[in-house]
């Protein structure tokens, strides 16, 4: 058995965390270290190489974009996306210096990098000017409790469903617009996973919006399956992903989708959501109309998704990791 020190401390609910989490379940020969100090801390790099010329691991794995520097030994790192670089308004000088002085060169010095779609694999490819086998493709996966049988939330009134983030690449403000455009909110409210912020509320006031969208805060995966279900269709026209685990959620649970055309969305969705330009408010609006108003095409969506989310798994990931990690440790 090989010996890999796993950091630990990205995991957590969502994203990034949900992968580190779901990786260190089904790998338990993983040896796991956590710290107070975050990985996304600027002196990480350097604090996290000291620390390992004492420890000497045979492979140092990390599931975050975080990587030892300066550090000769052998390790392998996951790029989930370029989504600092890609989105100005998520990114920053700081930012864009990390990427530029400590991923990019990781990416040479790693043995592999980890990423979880096609897209994202070209993406950081070209971006970091590495051969491809270097940049290895293990997915995201969906698994209990994310299926269509279980407890329906039930509010009281039919709606649609976004989960995620506040973040600009989410698109959020279209989305509102596109609901408030669509004619359906007489009929159908729009329930936005979390708490609202000033921003939100604002953009909410502004359009007439209030008593029609509706906040939920479900942290637990188990409360989370529960409104995924109960809700007519899914909504999720976001302008920059390097997966979106969302939409996959959703579909697993028997949802209908609709998403965007564009980064990795289709190929994590293919003809089993409905695709939408998410720069095109009227195509966001129109698709919302269809998906509330055709009760053929919602079946057909429901039935497509729930054979495509079958195709994703976190053993297959786990799977795929386990096969990177011994030959990152046989080339140590």
């Amino acid at each position: 058995m090989i010996e890999v020190l796993y950091d630990a401390r990205w995991i957590g609910p969502h994203g990034i965390g949900r992968f580190a989490d779901e990786l260190l379940r089904r790998l338990p020969s993983l040896t796991s270290f956590n710290a107070a100090r975050r990985p996304w801390h600027p002196l990480d790099p350097v604090l996290l190489s000291t620390w390992l010329w004492f420890e000497r691991p045979r492979l140092f794995f990390s599931p975050g974009y975080n990587s030892p520097f300066p550090y000769s030994g052998a390790f392998v790192f996951t790029l989930h996306d370029l989504n600092h670089l890609r989105v100005p308004a998520n990114s920053s000088p700081a930012k864009r210096a990390y990427y530029e002085h400590i991923i990019r060169p990781a990416c040479h010095r790693a043995a592999f990098v980890l990423t979880v779609s096609e897209y994202s694999q070209c993406e950081i490819t070209t971006w970091a000017k590495v051969n491809q086998e270097k940049i290895v493709n293990v997915g995201n996966g969906v698994g209990l409790p994310f299926t269509p049988a279980g407890r329906k939330h039930d509010p009281g009134y039919p709606y649609l469903l976004y989960v995620g983030s506040r973040k600009p690449n989410k698109n959020l403000p279209r989305l509102l617009k596109a609901y408030s455009m669509s004619g359906v909110r007489k009929d159908i409210r729009l329930v936005l996973s979390g708490h609202p912020d000033h921003q939100m509320s604002g953009e909410i006031e502004r359009l007439d919006l209030n008593g029609d969208v509706v906040f939920a805060n479900s942290s637990a995966n188990e409360d989370l399956s529960d409104v995924y279900r109960g809700a007519v269709a899914f909504v999720f026209p976001s302008l920059y992903e390097g997966f979106g685990l969302p939409p996959l959620e959703a579909m697993a649970c028997g949802v209908p989708v609709l998403t965007s055309n564009v980064c990795s969305m289709p190929e994590v969705v293919a003809d089993a959501g409905l695709l939408v330009d998410p720069h095109d408010v009227e195509a966001i609006a129109d698709g919302i109309r269809r998906l509330v108003q055709d009760l053929t095409l919602r079946d057909e969506l429901r039935e497509k998704g729930l054979l495509r989310a079958r195709l994703f798994s976190w053993d297959k990931t786990a799977s795929r990791t386990w096969q990177v990690l011994q030959s990152a440790a046989a080339m140590a």
